[in-house]
């Protein structure tokens, strides 16, 4: 998602039965925003065990369009929302981006379809920041490509949030046109997304409405039609998924652009952070939406086999947790390729996932908390604020996989969740006298105490796990008192010694 997003499945179903099934295309959103990235190569060979056909990606990292040479996947490649201004104000840079991440990978052999010009760029939350910029940069991406000869095959298209249109008729797709705020925007790039043959792209996430209004009906987010419908004229609404794509095909006719194609860039449901984020729920989301779209029958406004990414391929332990604890969780996988509950695609013999081969893992142990500390130790809570900073503790929380640990099961989570982010080092799993290192895996039926991934070696898309980001930084700082000095900067001795000065220089100069 772009601040909701998520990675995506691309989903165009002939029609099938839920055993082996006549598909024209599964693909997937890989996203890379992770610490411990599952090799690309293992990624590649997954995706076709899986038969997902199709990939969205969210930039041009080399080694994955490397790993993606002579696959026969289409690709989707972005173009990050902060690189529209340079390409929207320098035709040379858009020129310069095609050759680098268009032209010379499908040289190489790499089925490049479409370029994402940004990700959601018009979300409300953005405040106008991309406005001036996305259209201009669409245009030039455009040249750029008719220059390199790619015109007629690598297509662009710019994935929008599902809050770019809205209807006026008390939530009836018929009232569907694009938002006030940008509608005339909105109308100069769909139609000259339309006058070059290229689709309409938008994320649609039923989990986000329900997550955002406690009051949402939550059958109507699912597929089984147990939920009141929407009666619109002769029409029954019986999920959110078609009366949401509906609300965009009325709001294209209206606007002049009735038979525009439309792709789902991003739909799923995650797994954790969220009470309404679990396996259940992320399983009965996305095998109901496999189920509804396999006949290939579309939605009441548009017929036809759904074109759709699904989101997301595997868990992204990196992303920004702004929108919600839940972004890091979007994935059918887990962080190491492994499948999180059944899911017929509708591809295989088997109809389940086949999980990554080939995964290398760090030995089997843990960081925990130690028996003999104490929970008043004024150090626990500096402790696990600064592991939870620099590693994942979305797990944990009410409704979480995790939300069921005490106090020491929270604590020893934290410590982990650093330890093996930090390839587990030994200085990893010294906090103070709180810590220790246990063979004995400390999971639960329910929470997941990890042991991490080789870290892979190449590749732009590899986080550096002992850099502290500008976010941690502030985020340790805020849990140091403002009275730190010298002294108390030596005792908290796991603090590098720059963060507290740093809180100690802020707040005492």
């Amino acid at each position: 998602m772009g601040m909701l997003c998520v990675s995506h499945v691309v989903v165009s179903l002939l029609v099938l039965s839920m055993g082996v099934g006549v598909v024209s295309g599964i693909g997937a959103n890989w996203g890379t925003q992770v610490t411990h990235p599952v090799p690309p190569d293992i990624v590649v060979r997954m995706l076709r065990e899986n038969g997902i056909q199709k990939v969205k990606l969210f930039d041009a990292d080399s080694d994955t369009l490397n790993a993606l040479t002579n696959s026969g996947i289409e690709v989707m490649v972005g173009i990050p929302n902060d690189m529209l201004y340079d390409i929207a104000t320098n035709m040379k840079a858009a020129v310069n981006w095609v050759k680098q991440n268009v032209s010379d990978h499908v040289d190489k052999g790499v089925f490049i379809r479409y370029v994402a010009v940004g990700n959601e760029p018009f979300l409300k939350t953005y405040n106008g920041t991309f406005l001036q910029t996305t259209f201009p940069a669409l245009r030039n991406i455009q040249a750029a490509l008719i220059k390199a000869g790619l015109g007629s095959k690598v297509k662009v298209t710019c994935p929008q949030n599902a809050d770019v249109y809205a209807t006026t008729e008390a939530g009836l797709p018929s009232g569907g046109d694009f938002r006030a705020d940008i509608h005339q925007v909105m109308i100069d790039i769909t139609k000259f997304l339309n006058d070059n043959g290229a689709p309409f792209t938008v994320n649609i996430y039923p989990f986000i409405s329900l997550y955002i209004d406690a009051n949402f009906p939550v059958d109507y987010a699912f597929f089984e039609g147990n939920g009141a419908p929407i009666i619109d004229g002769g029409i029954s609404y019986t999920n959110m998924f078609d009366a949401n794509h509906d609300t965009l095909v009325w709001a294209l006719q209206k606007n002049g652009f009735s038979n525009m194609p439309i792709i789902i860039g991003e739909i799923g449901w995650p797994t954790d952070g969220d009470r309404n984020a679990n396996l259940m729920y992320a399983q009965r989301f996305n095998q109901g939406f496999m189920t509804h779209i396999v006949t290939g029958k579309g939605t009441p406004m548009r017929s036809g086999p759904v074109d759709a990414y699904l989101f997301s391929l595997i868990d992204e332990d990196a992303k920004s947790i702004s929108p919600g604890n839940f972004e890091r969780h979007w994935g059918i996988f887990y962080f190491d390729g492994k499948p999180k509950y059944p899911l017929n695609l509708g591809t295989t013999n088997t109809g389940m996932l086949a999980p990554a081969r080939g995964v290398v893992y760090l030995e089997r142990k843990w960081c925990v908390m130690t028996p003999k500390a104490s929970l008043d130790d004024p150090q626990v809570a500096l402790s696990v604020s600064y592991a939870c900073s620099l590693a994942d503790c979305t797990s944990l929380g009410y409704g979480t996989s995790c939300g069921n640990l005490d106090t020491r099961g929270n604590i020893s989570y934290a410590f982990n969740s650093y330890y093996q982010i930090q390839n587990q080092l030994d200085r990893a799993c010294k906090f103070g006298n709180l810590s220790m290192v246990v063979t004995r895996d400390p999971s639960t039926e329910t929470c997941r105490f990890g042991t991490m991934i080789e870290p892979y070696e190449g590749g732009s898309t590899e986080l550096s796990a002992g850099v502290m980001s500008l976010e941690a930084m502030l985020f340790v700082m805020a849990v140091v008192e403002p009275g730190c000095d010298s002294q108390l900067c030596s005792d908290l001795w796991f603090l590098p010694a720059k963060v507290c000065m740093l809180r100690f220089s802020l707040f005492d100069s």
